[in-house]
């Protein structure tokens, strides 16, 4: 059935996996990857690997879309982790070929957006979490949330969705070149009557 949680308890190879989503912010990435060496032992990285396990929509090519974690699993493969335990979200195994991303749209499930916050066709997708490109806003939107800039939020892709405001707002340069300074940045435009409409904002209370 659609949207019920089915856990798979057969690994699936990460490099199976499709991403529903153009890039990742790399400097997430590394966090994670760091995080993942401070578990050196075996055991506590199969107990993490059971306790984080990628949501994916099954396809009708029968192939796992991933739908959440790409930051995690990208970060798993360049850890070099072959497999990771799957939870099923959504079963599309029964849709037409032809109409599966227009279904994955429709249920946000998809976010087809470049590293220049430009949407694309769905063909130009990745393949394979090994694709994904580096967005940094992305990763200063990530931070941001962290940071206590914005709340988290069940709204799909809502870091994304700030990554863009911010996208508007801070120069790609300052972002590689000075992340503090564009963190400082960030944190004032995030309290920002501009930003009230975003997923999560959290500013300063109306006197109205």
């Amino acid at each position: 059935m659609a949207n019920t949680r089915e856990p798979l308890l057969h690994p699936v190879p990460i490099l199976s996996l499709r991403p529903t989503q153009m890039t990742v912010g790399m400097r997430e990435v590394k966090e994670k990857r760091e995080r993942w060496r401070e578990h050196k032992s075996a055991k506590k990285q199969a107990e993490l690997l059971g306790k984080h396990m990628i949501p994916v929509v099954l396809g009708p090519d029968k192939r796992n879309y991933v739908v959440d974690h790409h930051h995690l699993a990208r970060a798993l493969h360049d850890e070099g982790v072959k497999d990771v335990l799957v939870t099923i979200i959504g079963d599309l195994t029964m849709v037409d070929r032809d109409a599966f991303w227009g279904v994955m749209d429709n249920k946000r499930w998809v976010y087809p957006y470049d590293a220049k916050g430009e949407r694309r066709h769905f063909k130009d997708l990745p393949k394979t979490m090994a694709d994904l490109k580096d967005d940094p806003f992305r990763s200063l939107a990530g931070e941001l949330r962290r940071a206590g800039g914005f709340a988290k939020d069940t709204t799909p892709f809502s870091e994304f969705l700030w990554a863009d405001f911010l996208r508007r707002k801070i120069k790609r340069k300052t972002i590689e070149t000075h992340f503090a300074a564009a963190m400082e940045h960030a944190l004032a435009f995030a309290k920002s009557h501009d930003a009230v409409y975003l997923p999560g904002w959290c500013g300063p209370a109306s006197d109205d």
